[in-house]
C-alpha cells in the first residue's frame, strides 16, 4: 500500500489534487511532468527551507530532466511584500518563462502566498505547484488558492484567488522544523474541529500529543483529514462569499495582534496569533451569550495543554489600546461597508458567521481582556 494518500479538490477545470506522504520532492519530476509536460520550472523559496530542502527538489526535478531555476529570498513576513512580489515576477520574467511553465513554491505559507500571487500576475497568470514545508502550510495556506502580500494597512490585503496545479505535501520535511513551528502550525489543524466537526476536536484532544511529538500515522491522518475539511468549503465557495469565511474562525483577532506587533516573529507568529484568536472568538461568543462557559475552557485548557499562546498577555510586550485593536480589525477583509463581520460559535464544532455585532459590544469586551491580561 502506497504511503502517499491524496486528496481532490473538485473545482471543474481548476480541479487539483494534494499528495501527502514522505519523499514527495525527491518525486516532484514526475508529478510535475504528469500536470505539465515539458515545463520550464522557477522554484521560490526563502534561505532557512531552501537550506534544508532545495536540494532534493531540485533533485527530483533533474531525475525528470526538468529544467529549473531557483529565487531564494529571506525568511520571514517580512518577505510577503511589494519589494518581494517585485523581486518574484521580475525572476519570472528574466528566467523567461512562458505561461505554460511552471513556478513552484517551496516553503510556508509565507512563500506559498507570495509565489502564488506572482504565479497569478506575470504573463496575466500561470500555473504553479505548492510543495509547503511547514505544517501550517500543509493544512491551510497551500490549499484553495488565496494568495496575496502584506501592507502597512494590513495582512494578505494585496492579492488575488489563484489556484495551485497541484500540492505536494511532503511530510518529512516536518523533521526540520521547530517545535514552535509544529504548535503553530497545529492551530490550523485544531480550527477545522472547532468549526464544525466536534468528532475531529475530540480525536485531537486525544491525539494531539503524538501528533507534535512526531507520530508519523497521526500526523498523516490530521493532514488529510484538514485537508479535506479545507477542499469541501473550498469547492463550495472558492472565493469566500459565504460559508468559507467559516475558516477564518480566530483570524479576525489573530491577524490584528500580528499587525499590532508589526508580524515580529520574534514575539509572535502566525499560528500563534490564530491561538490566541480562536480563544477570543470563543471567549467573545460566550461573551454575547452565544457559547457555553465549559467549551471556552475546554477549547484554552486544550490549548494550554500544548504549550500553546491563548491570551494577549501571552505576546511578549504587547500593551495595545483596545482603539488600536478595533482599528487593526477594521482592516480586515471580512469588513462590508465598515461593518466588523466576525466567526463566531455557538460552542465547540458550531461556528457561524455574524454580521451584526455592534462596535459597542466589542470594545466592552475588549475593555474586559485587556483589563485582565
Amino acid at each position: 500500500m502506497s504511503e502517499t494518500r491524496t486528496v481532490h479538490v473538485p473545482l471543474g477545470e481548476r480541479a487539483y489534487d494534494i499528495l501527502i506522504g514522505p519523499r514527495l520532492l525527491e518525486e516532484a519530476g514526475k508529478h510535475v511532468a504528469a500536470i505539465a509536460p515539458s515545463a520550464r520550472v522557477l522554484i521560490i523559496s526563502d534561505e532557512r527551507v531552501a537550506a534544508a530542502h532545495l536540494a532534493r527538489l531540485e533533485a527530483g526535478l533533474t531525475a525528470s530532466a526538468i529544467d529549473h531555476t531557483a529565487l531564494v529570498l529571506p525568511p520571514g513576513e517580512g518577505t510577503k511584500s511589494w519589494d518581494g512580489i517585485r523581486q518574484a515576477t521580475e525572476a519570472i520574467l528574466e528566467a523567461k518563462l512562458e505561461r505554460g511553465d511552471l513556478v513552484i513554491a517551496l516553503g510556508g505559507g509565507v512563500i506559498g502566498d507570495l509565489a502564488g500571487f506572482a504565479a497569478a500576475i506575470a504573463r496575466r497568470g500561470m500555473a504553479f505547484v505548492q510543495a509547503p514545508t511547514s505544517l501550517l502550510a500543509q493544512v491551510d495556506s497551500s490549499v484553495g488558492g488565496k494568495t496575496g502580500i502584506n501592507t502597512h494597512h494590513g495582512k494578505n490585503l494585496v492579492g488575488a484567488f489563484h489556484q495551485p496545479a497541484l500540492v505536494l505535501a511532503d511530510t518529512s520535511t516536518l523533521h526540520t522544523l521547530p517545535d514552535r513551528e509544529l504548535r503553530a502550525g497545529y492551530a490550523e489543524i485544531v480550527k477545522y474541529g472547532l468549526i464544525d466537526d466536534a468528532p475531529f476536536f475530540e480525536w485531537l484532544e486525544v491525539n494531539a500529543a503524538a501528533l507534535i511529538a512526531g507520530d508519523e500515522a497521526i500526523r498523516a491522518q490530521a493532514i488529510a483529514h484538514s485537508c479535506e475539511a479545507k477542499a469541501r468549503v473550498v469547492a463550495a465557495d472558492e472565493r469566500e462569499g459565504g460559508r468559507r469565511a467559516l475558516l477564518n474562525l480566530g483570524h479576525t483577532f489573530g491577524h490584528a495582534i500580528e499587525a499590532l506587533n508589526g508580524y515580529d516573529p520574534d514575539k509572535l507568529v502566525h499560528g500563534e496569533g490564530v491561538s490566541i484568536g480562536m480563544v477570543l472568538a470563543h471567549r467573545f461568543s460566550h461573551h454575547l451569550g452565544h457559547c457555553p462557559g465549559q467549551d471556552v475552557e475546554r477549547v484554552v485548557r486544550h490549548l494550554d495543554g500544548l504549550g500553546m499562546p491563548t491570551h494577549i498577555g501571552a505576546v511578549p510586550g504587547f500593551t495595545p489600546t483596545v482603539e488600536a485593536l478595533i482599528e487593526a480589525m477594521k482592516q480586515d477583509k471580512k469588513v462590508s461597508r465598515g461593518t466588523l463581520t466576525f466567526i463566531l460559535t455557538q460552542g465547540i464544532g458550531r461556528s457561524f458567521i455574524a454580521k451584526d455585532v455592534s462596535e459597542a459590544a466589542l470594545h466592552d469586551f475588549l475593555s474586559q481582556t485587556l483589563a485582565s491580561a
